[in-house]
């Protein structure tokens, strides 16, 4: 009767350890899901902040053309 309680709470010990590994794994699995939208929303991120940044660029290729349109007819007009 002892080896058979000795059994039972050895097999008991073992389904425990058992659901404890599992439970584990559902979190880890769950971490693993939540990093990867993180990662996807970062992504996005980085796109709309690149796209921004080309914007701006631009932007500022337009405006310094201005300047220097607007500097050489302030020249001109010095100029004369």
């Amino acid at each position: 009767m002892n080896r058979l309680e000795k059994a039972v709470e050895g097999l008991e010990s073992a389904v425990e350890a058992r659901l404890e590994k599992e439970n584990s794994f559902s979190e880890i699995e769950a971490e693993v899901q939540r990093m990867g939208a993180d990662r996807a929303r970062l992504a996005q991120e980085i796109d709309k902040s690149e796209a921004r940044a080309e914007k701006l660029a631009e932007v500022n290729r337009e405006v310094s053309r201005r300047l220097v349109t607007a500097m050489e007819t302030i020249r001109a007009v010095l100029d004369r």
